[in-house]
């Protein structure tokens, strides 16, 4: 009787000095500010992504000088230069589409983004938010959730949208609302949580281990 044959892994084949080469998803940081959410995606080493490029509208964000001591390619064009948000990102179209760019991760990007952008990038755009969406969406969600009499409030990465805040919810982090707290306090713990969940959710994206049903984010089985 023939004896059967079971391949339990790729190395079982393959000689062992060769390695398998994992293509790797290139990712665009959008950034206006300091940086501290690219410096924690940078930290994570995340094995399924490069990062191909570290965009600014601001030439004086810190967060260039973070790109530049990692030896990642920067890239500013100052929106000021333009007359609409649609010609200005119709620029930076003509910049990310000869590098490969297959996910925009907008890190502190203070700019609204127009039709152009996000639906070139429609379920390949993500964005980190202070609250836990769909609750206090827009500017100044920490003194929102505060106001309201919040006892929990937190982080959430979602897919951009055409909507404020309003896209697929991707991963949050719960942190609480203390009765001393103020802005500047409960911002501090958000982003102690938006710099753990952020890269989690990059790369699961990269590792393609989520999909998109309407407005759910479900992980793949």
């Amino acid at each position: 009787m023939a004896s059967a044959c079971v391949v339990s892994s790729p190395e079982d084949v393959l000689p062992r000095d060769r390695k398998i080469i994992m293509k790797k998803m290139r990712v665009a940081v959008f950034v206006s500010g300091s940086g501290s959410n690219l410096q924690a995606i940078i930290d994570a080493r995340i094995p399924s992504i490069e990062i191909a490029l570290v965009f600014s509208n601001n030439p004086d964000a810190y967060a260039l000088k973070r790109a530049e001591n990692h030896g990642i390619p920067t890239l500013v064009v100052n929106h000021r230069d333009f007359k609409s948000r649609e010609e200005f990102e119709g620029e930076i179209l003509k910049h990310l589409d000869p590098l490969g760019v297959e996910l925009i991760v907008l890190a502190g990007f203070m700019r609204i983004l127009s039709p152009v952008l996000v639906r070139a990038y429609s379920n390949r755009m993500i964005n980190l938010h202070p609250a836990l969406l769909p609750s206090f969406p827009g500017i100044h969600a920490a003194r929102q959730a505060i106001e309201a009499g919040g006892k929990v409030t937190g982080g959430t990465v979602h897919f951009v949208d055409e909507g404020v805040d309003s896209g697929p919810i991707i991963l949050q982090a719960v942190v609480p609302v203390d009765d001393d707290d103020d802005e500047d306090s409960l911002l501090q713990k958000i982003h102690a949580e938006e710099h753990r969940i952020y890269p989690e959710a990059i790369r699961l994206i990269s590792e393609g281990k989520i999909k998109i049903e309407g407005k759910r984010v479900l992980r793949k089985t």
